[in-house]
């Protein structure tokens, strides 16, 4: 079974005489344990074509020290990386790939290069003899196992933070070991290092990725990749449920959607709409229990609202139960959807969308009237529905232009999003007012589904022969929810209205 660590380290070239210098007048720093010396003995797999490398991922096998054993690293932030552990195999361990199968896809994972290191150990520890910091001076060796060939070493220093420890102390650290003398690596792994000097650096992004946009077709891409990027980012944070990864991927696919109807006569739509279906098909995969998560969250926080003489019956029981009916199965059945063909087949469409784009004749042109047309289209989508709703009465007509307006004012602002860095100010201007005018939709949609909710609940406990008083009093609450959006959406149209500028 796999297990994870928050790694905090820094890595620095070795000084002079290949030692480490003299911590311990380090704040904080009471002693400076000599830990002794351990031989570890590592090989890294990667694709041939060093798609993990590319990401900054590293998969490895590795033995000697305390945590033999295969260790995947996921980038966090500049020197911060999530290390999943796995127990020592033959093979790379089945969780393991899967983490980084949006990576790999059908790709074999080869040993890609060896690293032996003497590993010169010293731990940093606190008047309370509590760590602080463990500080190792590493002798490598680097072997190339495919994809090139050659040996090479050197020497570094690494210091990595406690478990919980504060970041500031690796400041502190690093201010002793520069006034030593010793300066930061150029490289952010061993790994980088090792395929940089062996002749085949890491994978980089294309030159195309790094060239700024001028056409509209080149803005358009430019936000689509940003959200294939997101999804494959993702993966892996979505597999490990990591909090928000699931609702962060959702809204990933519906910004893919959103740009390809919206800048339909920059990207063909005989090639987006399929992408399109299944980005659509994922969504839903993706909502199977978010959807129930979120409400839930939003009914209980009411019923802890409610003063005690307005509850009664076991209502917080009942509530727990409708939310746990389907939640058993729907986090096994979203990773047999990641796990599946249709989602790989779907990556790989991204891939080839972004690699070879379907663009039409609008691409071609001033980014500042083709993208500009199209946000003002989606604006005055929203304007038509917005307008519908307020000539119409409280009730379900009005609650459903409501929900189809608040779907056009996501749709506009994301492409007021892809357009912000051609259109500057008016763009963002834009994309701000959308997000008011989705807030107060939103909440608005949220009590047509709590109210159903609450009917269900309602008839549920009724049938059980429980005490249903405390539902119709949240009803009643939601129902003035609802009411005060609709109270407060006529202004805050014409405030909007007032700051559109496209």
């Amino acid at each position: 079974m796999a297990d994870t660590k928050r790694e905090i380290e820094r890595k620095y070239e070795a000084a002079a005489g290949n030692e480490l210098p003299d911590l311990t007048r380090v704040g904080g720093v009471s002693a400076v344990v000599d830990k002794g010396l351990a031989q570890l003995d590592a090989t890294y797999y990667d694709t041939v074509d060093q798609r993990l490398a590319g990401a900054s991922l590293t998969l490895r096998r590795r033995t000697g020290g305390a945590d033999a054993g295969w260790h995947l690293k996921l980038p966090v932030s500049e020197g911060v990386r999530d290390e999943i552990h796995a127990p020592l195999s033959d093979t790379v361990p089945g969780y393991l790939s899967s983490l980084v199968r949006s990576r790999v896809r059908d790709a074999e994972l080869v040993p890609l290069v060896r690293l032996r290191s003497a590993r010169d150990i010293r731990h940093l520890v606190d008047a309370e003899g509590a760590l602080l910091a463990e500080v190792s001076l590493d002798r490598v060796r680097a072997e190339r196992l495919s994809g090139g060939a050659g040996a090479t070493e050197w020497t570094e220093i690494e210091v990595e933070l406690a478990d919980d420890g504060d970041p500031a102390f690796l400041d502190k650290v690093d201010k002793a070991l520069r006034k030593a003398g010793v300066s930061r690596s150029s490289s952010p792994s061993k790994l980088a290092r090792a395929l940089e000097e062996t002749g085949a650096p890491a994978a980089r992004t294309t030159a195309r990725d790094d060239e700024p946009p001028v056409t509209a077709g080149d803005h358009v891409l430019a936000y689509v990749r940003v959200q294939r990027d997101a999804i494959v980012d993702l993966d892996p944070a979505v597999r490990r449920d990591v909090f928000d990864s699931v609702h962060s991927m959702r809204v990933a696919t519906r910004r893919l959607r959103s740009t390809f109807r919206s800048f339909a006569k920059v990207l063909d739509r005989d090639v987006t709409d399929p992408i399109a279906d299944d980005l659509k098909w994922l969504a839903g995969e993706l909502g199977v229990d978010r959807d129930r998560e979120v409400l839930t969250e939003h009914l209980t926080t009411a019923l802890s609202e409610l003063p005690r003489t307005l509850v009664s019956g076991p209502v917080q029981g009942r509530l727990k139960t409708w939310s746990n009916e389907r939640r058993g199965g729907a986090r096994n059945r979203l990773i047999t959807v990641l796990d599946g063909d249709r989602y790989l087949r779907l990556l790989n469409a991204l891939d080839a969308l972004v690699a070879d784009p379907p663009l039409l004749k609008a691409a071609a042109k001033d980014p500042a009237k083709v993208i500009a047309k199209a946000v003002r289209k989606d604006f005055g989508k929203v304007a038509d529905l917005v307008g519908q709703a307020l000539d119409l009465p409280p009730g379900h007509d009005r609650d459903v232009a409501m929900h189809e307006a608040r779907k056009k004012t996501k749709r506009t602002r994301y492409a007021a999003e892809a357009a912000a860095p051609a259109l500057g100010k008016p763009a963002e201007s834009l994309v701000k007012a959308m997000k008011s005018l989705q807030t107060v939709l939103g909440d608005h949609q949220d009590t047509v589904m709590a109210r159903e909710t609450l009917r269900e609940l309602s008839a549920t406990a009724y049938a059980a022969k429980e005490n249903s008083f405390t539902f119709g009093v949240l009803y009643g609450r939601e129902e003035q929810r609802a009411a005060a959006a609709e109270a407060a959406l006529p202004e805050l149209w014409r405030s909007v209205q007032g700051q559109v500028r496209i």
